[in-house]
């Protein structure tokens, strides 16, 4: 990890530069809410590509789906989200915060002692026996462990009876598991084959957030994998591995900053759970599960819809009710990985520091920046470069304050390539072509730029 990288920096930088804006900002803001401006929805769109193509377009067998945000509230109850589905939180009575009571532990025990899914009784033992203080104001005066239910809930129609009880779904696979017969007979797939899905989710968090690493609302990007369960162990392993190729390959993560933290307690259907951790300035903490959650999921739906979910083998007959492997990545959460790992601090030969977001240029928000070098005389060229690119890429125009600044400017974003239009251009034709990661320049001819972009990115 860059030890230059402070979440009030990044925060600083996202803000200032168009990434990432506090949500409902002009009204004091609302707690671990966020709005993703120009830049943040550029990132965002290029890294939701990236996985895209990896999990579905480049995965054989493997096919999408966009299920609604709002289903059948029965779905949450097969789900076990209903009955299951809250966090154990404890008030301090002197600054009046809320906590979970499993993140005292762990930040307590400097993240040597996980606590998730640890039952009540134990949880306050723990805290109790430890004289575990409140880390905003140093008391210890809590309150008893409560569970805070963690699915908005809302209502159809005209009254608010339990009849018209719906929830905002706090999670997107489920969608995928309801819809397993209609995918796979629509399509006419085979096992093994995989959904994937991208979409929005809601979960009711009131704990500190880490700027966009929990919020109420975020996107995640799943793929379910359906197969036989002979044999699922080895599909297991294979997206194990398969979600550390996309963060290091597709996404430029450094693995040095990654690892692996396979679950020491599964929950009873599951087989087998790791995460994919990162190494954030606030700690280890994680940007991906992988699951091996055997038949639990068709089970259940088959169990409470009283319809089965059950794969017909098209040779032998044979009813096959298939296993599942889960991999499921926040995308708001991969954002914030992304821009940690990018950001960099460097002293320059002149004694100068530049800040450099040097992210992998397929998902670098803007891939060109044109900059003409002064405005008069040069600005209809500089369009014309400009006009030529942004059909190809995308693309910023810049003609604000001097050369060396815009080039900071673009620096900070992590635009990989700026294409300086000067007073010989208008006699060769010709421009200067400046990298973002060694600052070196070259001299390119206009007509051949889109080429030359082509081959670098």
């Amino acid at each position: 990890m860059d030890n230059s990288v402070t979440m009030d920096k990044l925060v600083a930088l996202c803000k200032g530069r168009g990434f990432v804006f506090p949500g409902s900002d002009i009204y004091g803001g609302l707690a671990n809410s966020w709005d993703y401006g120009p830049l943040g929805v550029e990132l965002k769109e290029n890294i939701r590509r990236e996985w895209w193509r990896f999990f579905v377009q480049e995965s054989e067998n493997s096919v999408g789906l966009d299920a609604g945000i709002l289903m059948h509230p029965t779905v949450w109850e097969a789900s076990g989200h209903v009955g299951g589905f809250q966090d154990p939180l404890m008030d301090c009575k002197a600054c009046k915060t809320r906590h979970r009571a499993d993140h005292l532990i762990e930040g307590s025990s400097k993240g040597k002692v996980n606590a998730d899914g640890w039952p009540h009784e134990q949880l306050q033992t723990f805290i109790d026996d430890k004289k575990i203080v409140c880390p905003n104001c140093g008391k210890r005066d809590w309150t008893p462990i409560r569970d805070f239910k963690l699915m908005f809930q809302t209502s159809r129609g005209v009254t608010e009876d339990g009849s018209s009880t719906l929830y905002l779904r706090p999670e997107t696979a489920q969608g995928q598991f309801v819809n397993f017969l209609n995918v796979q007979r629509s399509m006419r797939l085979k096992l093994p084959f995989g959904i994937g899905q991208v979409g929005k989710a809601f979960r009711n968090e009131i704990t500190p957030g880490n700027f966009v690493f929990r919020t109420l609302e975020f996107e995640q990007m799943e793929h379910q994998f359906f197969c036989r369960a002979e044999g699922s162990d080895k599909h297991y392993l294979q997206y194990k591995k398969k979600i550390w190729d996309f963060y290091a390959e597709r996404l430029g993560i450094d693995p040095k900053n990654m690892r692996y933290h396979d679950h020491e307690k599964l929950v009873f259907y599951a087989k087998a759970a790791v995460d994919m951790e990162y190494n954030f300035c606030f700690g280890w903490k994680e940007i991906n599960g992988t699951h091996h959650r055997g038949i639990h999921d068709l089970t259940q739906h088959a169990k409470f819809s009283g319809k089965p979910q059950e794969y017909i083998d098209p040779i032998t007959n044979e009813k096959i009710t298939p296993a599942v492997i889960e991999s499921s990545i926040g995308l708001t959460r991969a954002i914030l990985v992304v821009l940690h790992d990018a950001y960099r601090e460097e002293k320059l030969g002149d004694g100068e520091t530049r800040v450099v977001l040097k992210l992998k240029h397929s998902i670098a928000p803007y891939k060109v920046a044109v900059l003409p070098l002064q405005k008069k005389d040069l600005t209809d060229k500089a369009r014309e470069v400009y006009r030529s690119l942004s059909k190809h890429f995308m693309v910023t125009y810049d003609d604000t304050a001097s050369i060396g600044k815009r080039y900071r400017r673009q620096d900070e974003i992590g635009t990989p390539f700026c294409v300086t239009v000067d007073y010989d251009t208008l006699n060769d034709k010709c421009v200067t072509v400046r990298d973002r990661d060694s600052m070196k320049q070259e001299r390119v001819a206009i007509d051949q730029l889109v080429s030359y972009f082509g081959k670098k990115f």
